[in-house]
């Protein structure tokens, strides 16, 4: 069993083939800097990109970074404004030629861990955390999923938008060091654990690569494991996506 999984994200669009039974990569993945200004009609284009590398023919599986319902972009995201409304399934099967499954990325990578990784067993109420150009996040119940959460825009006690005070991004821009910025952090966990009381945290985009040089700066009593697939992810719990709604 296999698929092409797509991983669109703030600054890079990656993709591999993948078999949806191991989660294991089939091919090397690929990576295309996610155009800026990122539009709908330019993403579409690295989109069909990626297709044609792969030489792909079947259905895909895309994961999206923003609130994705029956295939259509209901929050415009960290991407462009001009998706906000846009059917993004239909868009990239107009622009490929072929079946797009669709959904939002921290959903899918969520699929991926609460599947084959890192929260498998895991049998309570697991969040998994990616962060990146922002924070998104997936909610699961007993390995089910419970669709569009986005504790990335609940708001910090300081009123911004949480996202804009803990993401990787802002750890760049801000030129954080990681001890500044896991402080930051801790506080989005603080505020999961009193909101949602969460069996297993796992953490995934690229910066939970260096979790044991952070983990020390997190005080919050979470259960915080990293995620197995790390910034593969996304792309592999897309591959299963498509799998699961082409049956």
């Amino acid at each position: 069993m296999k698929s092409l999984g797509i991983d669109i994200g703030g600054s890079g669009i990656k993709a591999a083939i993948v078999n949806t039974k191991t989660g294991e990569l089939l091919s090397e993945r690929h990576r295309i800097p996610t155009p800026k200004p990122a539009t709908p009609e330019a993403v579409a284009k690295v989109v069909e990109q990626m297709v044609t590398h792969f030489n792909w023919k079947k259905e895909v599986g895309c994961s999206f970074p923003t609130t994705i319902v029956d295939g259509k972009c209901i929050h415009s995201g960290n991407l462009s404004e001009e998706w906000l409304g846009v059917k993004v399934d239909k868009l990239f099967k107009k622009q490929c030629k072929l079946p797009f499954h669709v959904s939002n990325d921290a959903d899918l990578a969520g699929l991926a861990e609460v599947s084959l990784g890192a929260a498998k067993k895991e049998k309570g109420l697991v969040i998994v955390i990616t962060i990146g150009t922002g924070i998104g996040s997936g909610l699961f119940f007993k390995g089910k999923l419970i669709p569009n959460l986005e504790v990335g825009k609940m708001l910090h006690t300081n009123g911004d938008i949480i996202e804009l005070y803990t993401a990787d991004s802002v750890r760049k821009r801000e030129d954080l060091t990681l001890e500044e910025w896991a402080i930051r952090f801790d506080s989005l966990l603080e505020y999961i654990k009193l909101v949602f009381t969460p069996s297993l945290v796992v953490l995934g985009g690229g910066i939970s690569k260096k979790y044991d040089n952070f983990k020390r700066h997190l005080t919050t009593d979470i259960s915080v494991k990293v995620a197995e697939f790390r910034n593969n992810a996304g792309i592999i719990g897309a591959a299963m996506y498509a799998k699961k709604m082409k049956k």
